[in-house]
């Protein structure tokens, strides 16, 4: 885990990788962001991939490694409360995994967090039911049904094409998260991509120097 904890600061972020990179790569989105003081904690999965399947994979699959993450996230979050950032004022932020991942903390952890940043992620989900589906490039849906209520603001970016993340899914999560409370944009891109865009950079501006 590597943190950036510049003094004062009253905003805070959770940098969570995608498959293959590290915190390190997190952070690095921050200073293209131009955000010098936010804080900034990024944790770093073991051998650099939270799983090691599609998130699609069936849910008996995939909960051990989401366990894990979870428990990533929750300890970045405490470490940014520890250094003074209130719970509301902390975001959680993703790419691809990390998306998938910070969407996952954020509906079943994210109780009074400020919100989060999806960029190219999709909920994770849990027990698989009804048949593989092209939509869900040939897995079963999940169940996107989480208890509580979210009052943060989510954004989600996601290609038309993207090779990983089918827009169902994006749809689907989208739809979760407005049933739990949360103020949810998506923003999906022409064509096929998987990529941080300009957008989601802009996003993160607007949102974390309001």
């Amino acid at each position: 885990m590597i943190a950036r904890l510049p003094k004062g600061a009253t905003r805070g972020l959770v940098m969570l990788h995608g498959r293959g990179g590290s915190a390190a790569d997190s952070l690095s989105l921050l200073d293209h962001a131009a955000l010098p003081d936010v804080a900034a904690v990024a944790p770093e999965a073991p051998g650099n991939s939270w799983w090691p399947s599609s998130f699609l994979a069936p849910a008996a699959q995939m909960e051990p490694f989401v366990q894990g993450g979870l428990a990533s996230v929750a300890g970045a979050v405490a470490t940014l409360e520890q250094a003074g950032v209130a719970r509301s004022a902390i975001w959680l932020c993703g790419f691809s995994q990390g998306a998938c991942l910070a969407l996952e903390a954020f509906a079943r952890q994210g109780i009074g967090l400020a919100g989060l940043f999806a960029l190219s992620g999709g909920l994770v989900g849990s027990g698989d039911h009804g048949s593989p589906s092209p939509a869900l490039y040939g897995h079963a849906d999940k169940r996107l049904t989480y208890p509580g209520h979210r009052q943060g603001r989510v954004w989600i970016s996601v290609h038309e094409r993207d090779p990983h993340i089918p827009l169902k899914r994006v749809q689907d999560s989208a739809t979760a998260l407005r049933a739990l409370g949360a103020t949810v944009e998506v923003q999906v891109y022409p064509g096929a991509g998987h990529a941080v865009m300009r957008d989601d950079i802009a996003a993160l501006r607007r949102h974390l120097n309001g």
